[in-house]
Order: C-alpha cells, then sequence, then structure tokens
C-alpha cells in the first residue's frame, strides 16, 4: 500500500476510482486485487485478477494469485490449471513450477512434481520452496537416500527451516537409522515443525 495512505480502505477507494475512469488498466485490477487479498475478501480479489487478465492475458502474476485463491477453497484443479497458464506465460516463473508441483504431490504424482520443480530449480537454484518438495516427491517416489540428500542440501544452506529437518527424519527412520530419525524429528519441533502425531508414535520405541 502506498504510504499516501492511511488506510487500506482509502487505497482501495481510490483505486476503485482510477478503474472507474479506466477500466483496462491491469495493474489498476491487480493491485486492487491485492488489497482485497489482504482483507480476506476472495471473491472480490478472484474478479480483480481476472479482469487483470482480460486486460493483459499475459500478466503471469494474476494466474499465480488465481491459483492461490483456487487452493484456499481446496480446488486442486483449478490451482493446477492457473499455474499452468502462468508458466505458459512466462516458462522461467520458478513460482508457479513450484505451484505445479505442489498440487502433482498432493495428487500423488511424485514423478509430474520432480519434472516441474527441476525446471523450476534450473531458473531458480536456491528457491527454498521448491527444493523442499523435491525432498517431498523424491520420499513419495520411494528414493529415500535422494530424499536425504535433498534435506541435507537444505539444511546446509538453511539450518533453520524446520520442513527439511522433518523431511530429513523421515528419510532416516526408512532406513533404519533411528537414532539419527530422532534427533531430525526432535530439531524439526524445536523449529516450530508440528510433527504428525502417527510418526511421534513411531519413533517412540526407539527413544532412549
Amino acid at each position: 500500500m502506498k504510504e499516501k495512505y492511511d488506510n487500506i480502505d482509502e487505497y482501495i477507494a481510490d483505486l476503485k476510482n482510477a478503474i472507474a475512469e479506466n477500466d483496462q488498466c491491469a495493474n489498476h485490477h491487480y493491485n486492487l486485487a491485492q488489497a482485497l487479498l489482504s482483507k480476506r475478501d476472495f471473491a472480490g480479489a478472484e474478479e480483480c485478477f481476472l479482469n487483470a487478465i482480460r486486460n493483459s492475458p499475459r500478466m503471469a502474476e494474476a494466474y499465480v494469485q488465481l491459483g492461490g485463491i483456487c487452493l484456499q477453497r481446496g480446488d486442486l484443479d483449478g490451482c493446477l490449471h492457473y499455474n499452468e497458464e502462468a508458466a505458459n506465460c512466462r516458462p522461467q516463473n520458478a513460482i508457479a513450477l513450484s505451484n505445479i508441483a505442489f498440487v502433482h504431490i498432493q495428487k500423488g504424482e511424485p514423478d509430474k512434481a520432480i519434472s516441474a520443480l527441476n525446471k523450476a530449480l534450473s531458473w531458480s537454484p536456491h528457491f527454498l520452496q521448491a527444493r523442499n518438495e523435491l525432498a517431498t516427491a523424491y520420499y513419495m517416489k520411494g528414493n529415500i537416500e535422494g530424499c536425504e540428500q535433498a534435506c541435507r542440501n537444505i539444511i546446509k544452506d538453511e539450518p533453520g527451516f524446520a520442513p527439511a529437518w522433518n523431511n530429513l527424519a523421515l528419510a532416516l527412520f526408512d532406513q533404519g537409522r533411528f537414532d539419527e530419525a530422532v534427533q531430525a524429528c526432535d530439531k524439526a519441533a524445536e523449529l516450530g515443525f508440528e510433527v504428525a502425531q502417527g510418526f511421534l508414535d513411531e519413533l517412540k520405541p526407539h527413544r532412549k
């Protein structure tokens, strides 16, 4: 929000006035959508993002945001569709590719997720979300050693990233390295990750 506004409602009102004068400005529609999102007005934001795309059909950011709205309401197919549109508009869009991978992970399709993530990481090698999703996809596929290595690479760069510690714990457990798994799990919890109760129960007999 621009500094000249005292509150978000003033900003929204100003954007609506600007759109009333020129409803073909995609940026105004996009900025209004973002402002409405900040107020959790998802329906209003969705309409504005769609208006932005009508005026600028290759606005990848708007497609990504629409995908996020779909995900918020549990529509995985909608999320996938809009992020694929974003990637078509801008093939190097690592966020859209990572979101595509996330949907494939949720659908139990690790191979498709890995394909999207390899593309994302070719454009943005240090993208933490994509790197962690890759570890998850490896685990789902049964590539436990690949999962472990991906987690260790993340932790080397970002030792405070709790989800990587949790994925590492899962990979270590599946390899029968229970002491290490307990340590990794406890580190994830210490960093604020909510470890699944089922996994905690499986670890319990291996605690000393």
